[in-house]
């Protein structure tokens, strides 16, 4: 058999549809050639050895069935959003499309139908995907409030423009409040209430507001989240969690604080806190096992030690 001819680019380099090849001039027996795998009726995936861009497998999905774009898992996802959801590995494809129109229907697709509002749906890199805040919602009902928490606070998170090319977060409490009443009766929906109630601003990571819930439903007080805290004159630091009237600070350490300059950055840090007359309590993933008591018990130690008094 001879070689097919070569794609017009960019249908050799990522996923496409049959009615874009056809626009480009790729003839019907071109599409048939055995090089382009058929994941989906309209769809066609070129043979490459690079692995491909996960938004680019989706996109074709969205474009041909119209009016209909990422959503769900697919879309938590693609936005990389934190928080355990379940089956998130699915390799299937999630879309949705208004609830006026039929339920999308084809081979490796989770199609859904649903209300949309014009500012639920955006444009990202050419992929059509349910916003960030429309997916934390679409997603309520397969999480767990706490999970959802960890969501919320992802969203309404200040991000910071030097390592992630934006100065606004993806939503305000505000934004999320409302998402939730124009959406009543969305399956899920009191389970992201509660989420809501429990969100603060401030949180940095994932396993820093799973630290303070663990603390808060512990009874512990409410800590301050990653505020900045002048220990002496012009020595700054501003620790994940902080109990500022018992001079109490908390940081979660990630792997990243086994590497050598910065355990040394972490030696400087305490060093400031002890100066200064505050307690660091330091967590990290072992403390986070069995419901986070081990970090609770560290935590509620250092306020006792500081004369907090359990109620």
């Amino acid at each position: 058999m001879r070689d097919p001819n070569p794609l017009p680019a960019p249908l050799g380099e990522a996923p496409f549809t049959v009615y874009e090849a056809v626009d480009a001039g790729v003839s019907p027996g071109r599409l048939r050639f055995r090089e382009l795998r058929v994941p989906s009726r309209g769809v066609r995936i070129p043979s490459t050895s690079e692995p491909l861009d996960r938004r680019k497998v989706v996109r074709p999905y969205t474009v041909v069935t119209p009016f209909s774009a990422a959503s769900h898992t697919t879309a938590f996802v693609l936005w990389a959003l934190p928080g355990y959801l379940p089956n998130r590995d699915d390799e299937r494809i999630h879309i949705s499309r208004p609830d006026t129109m039929a339920i999308p229907r084809r081979r490796g697709v989770v199609g859904h139908v649903g209300q949309f509002f014009s500012d639920e749906v955006v444009n990202l890199g050419g992929l059509l995907i349910t916003t960030p805040a429309r997916t934390w919602l679409d997603c309520a009902r397969k999480m767990s409030i706490n999970e959802l928490t960890v969501v919320a606070d992802h969203l309404l998170r200040i991000p910071r423009p030097e390592f992630e090319g934006r100065t606004e977060p993806h939503a305000t409490l505000e934004e999320l409040a409302d998402m939730l009443d124009r959406h009543k009766g969305t399956p899920g929906i009191r389970k992201a209430r509660l989420a809501l109630e429990q969100a603060r601003v401030g949180a940095d990571s994932a396993p820093e507001t799973r630290l303070r819930l663990a603390l808060e439903n512990a009874g512990l007080p409410e800590p301050h989240l990653n505020v900045p805290t002048e220990l002496s004159p012009g020595v700054v630091r501003q620790p994940d969690l902080s109990y500022p009237e018992h001079k109490v600070a908390v940081e979660y350490e990630g792997e990243g604080h086994s590497e050598v300059a910065q355990i040394v950055r972490d030696i400087a840090r305490e060093e400031d806190f002890s100066r200064a007359g505050w307690v660091l309590v330091r967590i990290s993933k072992r403390h986070m096992v069995n419901d986070a008591r081990p970090a609770v018990a560290k935590v509620r130690a250092a306020l006792v030690s500081r004369g907090w008094v359990p109620k």
